[in-house]
């Protein structure tokens, strides 16, 4: 069952400021979301009903509407402290 991937404008401007080995592990990802929407390690977060992924120091935060069959990545995120 293939889903539809989309980035939203805020998460498509975070990938793009990302050097080559960081764009190409979270590209690998976003692109595997297609086939696999709920990876081993991937958590869902309370209430806001979004899902979560770690990838090296990043978060990639996701939404997932199974009656359209879309993937939505809200935001990709350098882990810091106040993340």
């Amino acid at each position: 069952m293939s889903y539809e991937v989309e980035l939203r404008r805020a998460a498509q401007k975070e990938l793009d400021v990302l050097s080559g080995q960081d764009y190409k592990a979270i590209a690998k990802i976003i692109s595997s979301l297609e086939q696999d929407l709920r990876p081993p390690k991937v958590k869902k977060l309370a209430q806001s009903g979004l899902w979560r992924i770690r990838v090296r120091q990043f978060r990639i935060v996701y939404a997932i509407d199974d009656e359209a069959k879309l993937v939505t990545i809200v935001r990709i995120i350098r882990r810091r402290e106040d993340t």
